[in-house]
């Protein structure tokens, strides 16, 4: 009813105002100040973390979405991409996104620039997943695109909009090109295993931490926003 959406609101704004400054947990903070359970403190800390980088998570192609959909992705990002993920002492809370994280992945983008990485990318992926997964011409054939949406996305986040339309951009630069070829979860979990893993292998790619960093909060992210 309105009257519940009015309260739950309500409820929201109080729990923002309180945690907006504070240091910390995220999650913590709001379970310690409003007694809450450690599930309703980690709902509430999604919706928290969402409000302040103003994430776009209303727009029609992404109604499919659950909200534990989305609570489990804020958890990812909060856990891996915040200045409290690598710094428990860090003065920002856990909703602020870790800036100079954020601008280093511009340095991904050599792995779609140089060509020679491209190709060899895509070749050690190929070999690893020959034989493995129902869709691999179309994976063959479609790499490259798929490659350049990921790392493209990568490279945006500095700005603003970008952050905000984070997920409509997995949607449609990784999600609906694999729907588009009948990708099952399975070939989509395969491939993001292998195109993360296989990059290590790359002897003049010098950013893995910063690539293990920035792939494995994405291909969590995919994987539960891929519903067959």
């Amino acid at each position: 009813t309105l009257k519940s959406c009015r309260r739950q609101f309500d409820n929201f704004k109080r729990v923002f105002k309180v945690v907006e400054e504070m240091k910390g947990s995220l999650v913590d903070n709001i379970q310690q100040n409003f007694l809450l359970s450690d599930r309703l403190a980690r709902d509430y800390a999604a919706i928290v973390f969402f409000a302040n980088s103003r994430f776009e998570t209303g727009k029609k192609k992404l109604q499919y979405l659950t909200f534990e959909d989305f609570a489990y992705c804020a958890e990812q990002l909060i856990q891996n991409w915040t200045l409290g993920a690598v710094d428990n002492q860090a003065d920002d809370m856990d909703m602020d996104l870790d800036k100079e994280f954020l601008q280093d992945l511009k340095e991904l983008k050599i792995l779609i620039t140089d060509k020679d990485l491209l190709d060899q990318h895509k070749s050690l992926v190929c070999t690893a997943l020959r034989g493995k997964i129902g869709v691999f011409s179309e994976m063959e054939n479609n790499f490259k695109t798929l490659s350049r949406g990921l790392v493209n996305i990568a490279a945006n986040l500095t700005h603003t909009k970008d952050v905000r339309d984070f997920f409509i951009d997995l949607l449609e630069k990784f999600i609906e090109p694999c729907k588009l070829y009948n990708w099952s979860f399975s070939d989509v979990r395969l491939f993001l295993t292998h195109y993360t893993a296989s990059a290590r292998a790359l002897d003049a790619f010098k950013q893995q931490a910063l690539w293990e960093r920035y792939m494995g909060t994405v291909k969590s992210c995919l994987l539960k926003m891929y519903h067959e």
